[in-house]
């Protein structure tokens, strides 16, 4: 993943797990199949079993009790919302920065397969995208990469994470996954239900920095994506960065320049990014800002049908109280 989503050798080559290849189709006789974000199909002779994991997709696999070997994130342990309260007991942390991944330790937990979301902006998987570390790049020719695709939509990302885990012999039908797909149902219905009854109500999604107000553009936000799919009215920025599209970089005397009726904070450190805008004084020119129409947005984090459960009827809730006719 790249680091402003976050407002975020030969030796390693030898350790590629031979079995694992790639084509446009299954073949036929293979005991592991997968259709990963970039359009390949993968395949191996066993059912891979050693799997290092990037963070948010480690919470996605622990969600149907796969076990990862060795775990890399972009930021400390303790921060990552998609992990708590997962038992994290025996799993290796390869790093807790972004672009920064142990090679030599992930080298000795000889996986057989990584997994991580692949996102079709940078054209690449996260944690090996061009702009990290090339020691990092290294555990990427430890074994093969595969991954739902990530930035489109939460929902497909999701069945991509269930099509992986069912790969790799976990039980999705039944069980603590099943169930928390369940709520996830209950929960959208729901949010769709609100949006239907909120004739006219705009949001959209930001995220304060220092120096700059970050507009996210709902086509590069897979939960954003979702929103709108459902009927909310998202707002679409007209001037996205050319070299970055996932935002419009906004300076803070152009706060203003949009003006939605509920605001959709970046959640993935909540009260700093809200101190932060409150430093600034165009912060309330806000028309939803002044009227305290502000509600967490789960910016790229979630990847567990519970966890979307729980942020979809937390936005409901948020939707039900905004004003659509506030601007």
């Amino acid at each position: 993943m790249s680091k402003l989503r976050f407002v975020v050798p030969a030796v390693a080559a030898a350790l590629i797990l031979a079995a694992c290849g790639s084509s446009d189709d299954s073949a036929d006789g293979e005991k592991w199949s997968y259709k990963s974000g970039d359009g390949k199909t993968y395949t191996a002779d066993e059912i891979p079993d050693r799997i290092i994991a990037q963070g948010e997709s480690a919470a996605a696999l622990l969600s149907y009790g796969i076990k990862p070997v060795g775990i890399y994130l972009s930021e400390p342990v303790e921060q990552n919302r998609s992990l708590a309260g997962f038992d994290l007991d025996g799993i290796e942390i390869l790093g807790e920065e972004w672009g920064k991944i142990d090679a030599e330790k992930a080298a000795e937990l000889k996986p057989d397969l990584i997994v991580s979301s692949y996102w079709p902006v940078e054209k690449a998987y996260g944690g090996m995208e061009n702009a990290v570390e090339e020691s990092s790049k290294k555990v990427g020719k430890l074994a093969t990469i595969v991954g739902p695709t990530a930035g489109e939509s939460i929902e497909t990302m999701l069945t991509g994470y269930e099509d992986l885990a069912e790969s790799l012999g976990a039980d999705t039908e039944s069980g603590d996954g099943a169930a928390a797909k369940a709520d996830y149902e209950a929960a959208k219905e729901r949010f769709k239900s609100v949006v239907a009854e909120k004739k006219g109500l705009t949001a959209l999604g930001v995220s304060p920095a220092d120096d700059l107000l970050y507009v996210a553009v709902p086509e590069h936000s897979a939960e954003l994506t979702d929103f709108v799919e459902w009927g909310l009215d998202v707002t679409i920025p007209d001037s996205p960065n050319p070299d970055f599209p996932y935002w419009e970089n906004l300076s803070w005397e152009k706060a203003d320049k949009y003006q939605p009726d509920l605001i959709l904070l970046d959640d993935r450190t909540y009260d700093t990014s809200l101190a932060t805008a409150e430093k600034q004084p165009t912060w309330t020119s806000i028309k939803a800002v002044e009227a305290g129409a502000i509600t967490p947005w789960p910016a790229y984090w979630v990847s567990t049908y519970a966890d979307y459960a729980e942020q979809l009827q937390k936005l409901a809730d948020a939707i039900e109280k905004a004003d659509p006719d506030l601007t």
